[in-house]
């Protein structure tokens, strides 16, 4: 390529978001992506932005901190965004998609963009003579791994992320699940299986019971709160799982025309409704003992997995330590970070940090000043600026908060939710504005 070029390692969510956006700007890329050489223990399908535990984006409304983002990225023009809205499948407040069809449409778009050459193959060192962002996710291994860890000081930090585990439709009993959305948001976009007291009870003591596998390197329960096992979540009290993804609430079991004592939910999980996935049930359990306990859950007694639940090990760095707000290493300034491995949290997170770090790459390619500040009134700019804060001690993976954004000023009437408004507003009137100061660099 005879135009600037920046180099991205990882085609994720944050990798193949990078590349897109450098390639708006007119800039080369050359995108490096080894699954088709070897694949992560998460990974399974050769396509792009694979989502490898839930198919849920979360929240799509604007009170919450990931729907705001949600909405930043689609006024900025993420194709990940545009990707998940085009793929979208019924999920009630929350915005799901199918999995496959949501990887095929931005792997041909990635493929075909004439200013991206992908390269299939794994990298081993970074590259000192380029600008580079690696976005190779937290399972990034081998002789990169140690590469990147000796540039950052050998500061290694780590969680365990889990998935949940998925099943035919076709082998739900529609006579006990019962299709509803927990206050009715979103029509009866999940079909739920209700639990009588003496029922949860049985499910609690074989869920406690039951054997885990081994995980390597797993030497205690240190779990992003976010994704907990839900065998972890049951070690924490009996009624903890009432309280979390099995609480009743806002639920009525059509057969009695109560509220069960709990409620077990499945949310669909591609476009064609064959499949669905069971919501809050990301496991280390062995994959006999899933077969055994969660067919205790009535409606799935003759469940069939078309995929187990498994965890494995997520490497992040110190990014305070390390980046400015563009995501870049402040002591190799032609090095950046996005997604996961920088400490973000959530499949939106990892998109607004490819973003982020696609941008400025580009920009630094093309020796160009940007013409607008991703300020800490939004949250995409919230997000790089907690994750670039020096002051910021004791750093842990973190999701999209108002916690995060800069205070208002000024009080706002009514709850929480008024006041999040208040905050989704400003920030998405600043997006607004950086979008048509931008426009004129979009080639």
């Amino acid at each position: 390529m005879s135009k600037p070029e920046i180099i991205v390692i990882g085609a994720g969510l944050a990798g193949s978001e990078a590349a897109y956006q450098a390639s708006r700007l007119g800039v080369g890329v050359r995108l490096f992506e080894m699954k088709k050489k070897r694949k992560s223990p998460a990974h399974h399908s050769d396509g792009f932005a694979e989502l490898v535990c839930s198919n849920s984006l979360r929240s799509n409304q604007l009170e919450n901190g990931v729907g705001l983002l949600k909405e930043e990225l689609r006024i900025l023009g993420s194709l990940i965004m545009e990707s998940a809205d085009r793929s979208a499948v019924p999920a009630g407040g929350a915005l799901a998609v199918d999995r496959e069809e949501f990887s095929s449409y931005i792997t041909d778009k990635i493929v075909n963009d004439p200013n991206i050459e992908v390269i299939h193959d794994e990298v081993h060192k970074i590259p000192d003579d380029a600008i580079v962002v690696i976005a190779t996710g937290p399972l990034t291994d081998g002789d990169l791994y140690d590469d990147i860890m000796e540039r950052i000081g050998h500061q290694d930090m780590h969680f365990f992320d889990a998935a949940a585990p998925i099943v035919l439709k076709s082998s739900i009993d529609l006579s006990i699940c019962f299709a509803m959305s927990r206050y009715g948001k979103g029509g009866n976009d999940y079909l739920n299986c209700p639990m009588n007291e003496e029922e949860y009870r049985r499910f609690y003591e074989a869920l406690v019971s039951a054997e885990l596998a081994d995980v390597k390197d797993f030497d205690k329960e240190t779990v992003f709160e976010g994704c907990m096992p839900i065998e972890t979540m049951a070690k924490r009290g009996y009624d903890t799982m009432r309280f979390g993804p099995l609480k009743p609430v806002g639920l009525i079991d059509p057969r009695t025309g109560e509220e069960p004592y709990a409620c077990v939910q499945l949310r669909q999980d591609d476009r064609m409704a064959s499949i669905y996935n069971i919501v809050g049930f990301q496991t280390r359990l062995r994959f006999p003992e899933q077969q055994r306990v969660f067919r205790m859950i009535p409606g799935l007694e003759n469940a069939e997995f078309t995929r187990f639940g498994v965890m494995h090990r997520n490497t992040y760095i110190e990014s305070p330590r390390l980046l400015d707000s563009s995501y870049r290493m402040r002591d190799y300034p032609n090095v950046f970070f996005g997604g996961q491995i920088t400490g973000v949290e959530g499949y939106i997170e990892s998109t607004a940090s490819g973003y982020i770090a696609g941008y400025y790459a580009a920009l630094q390619a093309l020796s160009q000043e940007s013409p607008v500040t991703f300020s800490a009134n939004t949250m995409i700019g919230a997000m790089a600026q907690y994750c670039s804060d020096p002051v910021v001690k004791n750093f842990v993976p973190m999701n999209a908060n108002f916690g995060l954004i800069a205070p208002l000023g000024y009080r706002v009437k009514g709850k929480k939710k008024e006041k999040y408004l208040a905050y989704a507003e400003r920030a998405l009137a600043e997006v607004r504005e950086n979008k048509e100061k931008m426009e004129s660099l979009w080639k």
